[in-house]
């Protein structure tokens, strides 16, 4: 008898090329696919093809590693990762033709360091902070265009790109989203000024994309938006409401069927208590595999047509949802936890989070199955 999967992730690629080429078309630009962190917990590589197969010209990932291994899979296409701390393998990503993120002088300093080395002349993108005192040169802005000028002139680096990040797209129309893009403008101005002219000018995240067209320049950086999902809810609409489909749903086996009565406490620490005769259904996930585990009754699984919602506190393998008493299901049928039943949207309402970590969190224990 073949075996079942405790718990798996089947991953709709065709749903992901769709939004891509949606994205694709909302903007009129080239497109940088974001895979970073395993692409969103879809799977890096199989996600990054799609991407490529749906119109993105660009893959982008925060670290190098995830860079080196999409090389490693036979993929050529331009690639950027941004967060590459100084001690980080830059020879490894010039011998691999991986643009590099720069951030300040220290950063430059590194790249060129390794590229003394290797012999081969880096492809970066100066990464300047427009408002969101995250990443990017705020104050040291003049001085890395500076260096950066004399290192062009020398023809010892190409500057490919000229990016920030907006820190409030997801509230469209909102004045920040003017000032980052004034102080994008800005800071542009000034690198033409010490003749770094990039060929490629980026700000725009899944929000901007979708909502404003000012912040497009020469290329869109397709992050949640591309997995199906929405960069705000409240702010923005549901995934349906923006065009979009949502590329993962997450099953898990009905691990034990069971009846209580009333007044059972279940779960650790008796957080909650049955006010009635009824079944319970044990699911065969927990924390260990990305549920989160201060979730709520607000959100559950899908059993059949049937909503059942959490009951007790979420275990480390296992969590409890509360069947009623007439429900008729069995061991072994699937639960599905992430679906059209209750979505990443409603797990991250239900557990004081984002549809982001929900779906990035889900952890190695559970196979990505493609479909």
């Amino acid at each position: 008898m073949s075996s079942v999967n405790r718990a798996e992730a089947l991953i709709d690629l065709g749903a992901i090329e769709r939004n891509v080429a949606h994205l694709i078309s909302q903007s009129g630009k080239p497109a940088l696919a974001v895979v970073k962190a395993d692409a969103y917990g879809h799977g890096l590589v199989p996600v990054a093809k799609s991407a490529l197969k749906a119109g993105a010209t660009w893959l982008g990932t925060a670290l190098l590693e995830e860079a080196l291994l999409l090389r490693k899979s036979g993929i050529s296409a331009p690639t950027l990762s941004w967060l590459t701390p100084i001690h980080e393998d830059f020879e490894s990503a010039l011998i691999h033709d991986i643009d590099i993120a720069i951030p300040s002088l220290d950063h430059l300093a590194a790249i060129m360091q390794a590229a003394s080395i290797t012999k081969k002349v880096p492809r970066i993108h100066l990464e300047v902070d427009t408002g969101m005192s995250r990443g990017g040169a705020l104050s040291d802005w003049k001085a890395l265009l500076h260096a950066t000028s004399d290192l062009v002139k020398s023809k010892k680096v190409e500057v490919i790109g000229i990016w920030s990040h907006f820190a409030r797209a997801d509230e469209p129309g909102h004045q920040f989203n003017d000032q980052q893009i004034t102080n994008f403008e800005l800071r542009l101005e000034e690198a033409n000024g010490f003749g770094v002219t990039p060929k490629i000018r980026h700000l725009s995240n899944s929000a901007a994309t979708l909502n404003n067209p000012d912040a497009h320049y020469d290329l869109v950086r397709l992050g949640i938006a591309m997995y199906g999902l929405t960069p705000d809810i409240s702010q923005m609409g549901s995934s349906r409401d923006l065009g979009l489909t949502p590329a993962m749903k997450i099953r898990a086996q009905i691990h034990l069927v069971k009846d209580v009565p009333a007044g059972s406490q279940v779960g650790y620490g008796g957080t909650a208590i049955t006010t009635r005769d009824t079944k319970l259904a044990v699911i065969a996930m927990g924390y260990a595999d990305g549920i989160p585990r201060n979730a709520s009754s607000e959100t559950g699984v899908l059993i059949g047509n049937k909503k059942a919602p959490i009951i007790g506190r979420v275990s480390m393998d296992q969590f409890v949802v509360d069947l009623g008493k007439d429900f008729v299901t069995h061991n072994g049928e699937w639960a599905y936890v992430i679906s059209d039943g209750y979505t990443a949207d409603s797990w991250a309402k239900a557990s004081g989070t984002i549809n982001y970590e929900i779906v990035t969190r889900i952890g190695p224990r559970v196979p990505r199955i493609y479909i």
